[in-house]
């Protein structure tokens, strides 16, 4: 059985392998070159060193700001999400009237396109705000709420099927012998069912924090980076630099390069962490 897996294997898994190299790996590279040129096309690269790199973090950039921007973003994000998710599946797994309905519901958001969702939530937003004679573009904090309301409304159906995964796995045994011993409700979820859970803990932290750092079309759709590029994200900036600021091609390469770098250390520390806890459990 070995022998045949072996020797299929390139059969398989090369198609997989070569799309994976020609789409990311070999681009990856490129990327990594063209951070330290000066370019308008790829056969006119010019290496001037690090200098990209300190623009990239010059403060006529933006780059810092809508990196500051985006964090912020995030970790409220990954905490109302992650909560709201967990509360809306837990209740879903109680054998309530209708669950599969609700599920349903929660989870479509998810199906709806960021720029569609971007527009949207941008009407709605603003037929509510001009009651007070404002816009969500008319001040940075009413652009932030308005992404957090969007991302909750778009991620939580998603996480909340990943958690209903794990709660449905936890053994009902295990629930039982916790209230035998007097646990009360709040112990078992805290010292039973979380432990339990802690694979899809681990996942929907790791995508909520992928999905909220890399977001684009939805902050490009609601406020475009506006008021005074406020609440512009990394990702917007990026593009902004890369194709709106004419001559800036190299540093635009480079700030993609500094953001990949921070947003998978910040993963492959989450990731560390809550896996960490698996094992405990």
């Amino acid at each position: 059985m070995t022998t045949s897996l072996k020797k299929y294997f390139p059969v398989f898994a090369g198609p997989t392998l070569l799309a994976f190299l020609i789409a990311f790996v070999i681009p990856f590279f490129m990327g990594l070159y063209l951070s330290f040129t000066e370019f308008t096309t790829l056969t006119d690269a010019k290496f001037v060193g690090a200098q990209n790199y300190v623009d990239a973090f010059d403060k006529g950039s933006g780059f810092v700001s809508a990196l500051v921007f985006t964090a912020l973003v995030s970790a409220i994000s990954i905490i109302t999400v992650n909560i709201a998710a967990f509360a809306l599946a837990y209740l879903l797994t109680r054998k309530l009237r209708g669950t599969n309905l609700f599920r349903s519901v929660f989870f479509m958001p998810n199906l709806i396109g960021g720029i569609v969702l971007g527009y949207t939530w941008q009407v709605m937003l603003n037929s509510i705000l001009q009651r007070w004679g404002q816009t969500i573009v008319n001040d940075w904090r009413l652009g932030l709420a308005g992404l957090i309301l969007l991302i909750n409304w778009q991620l939580v159906g998603y996480m909340m099927v990943i958690y209903i995964a794990g709660l449905q796995n936890v053994p009902p045994e295990l629930i039982e012998a916790a209230q035998i011993d007097g646990a009360g409700k709040w112990a078992t979820l805290r010292h039973v069912t979380l432990p339990m859970i802690m694979p899809s803990i681990t996942i929907c932290l790791f995508l909520t924090l992928a999905s909220t750092f890399k977001m684009y079309d939805q902050n490009l759709a609601l406020t475009n980076g506006a008021p005074l590029k406020q609440t512009q994200m990394a990702a917007l900036n990026i593009v902004d630099t890369m194709y709106v600021k004419v001559g800036h091609e190299g540093t635009a390469q480079a700030e993609a390069v500094i953001f990949f770098i921070i947003v998978s250390t910040i993963a492959l520390l989450q990731l560390t962490a809550t896996r960490s806890k698996e094992v405990d459990a």
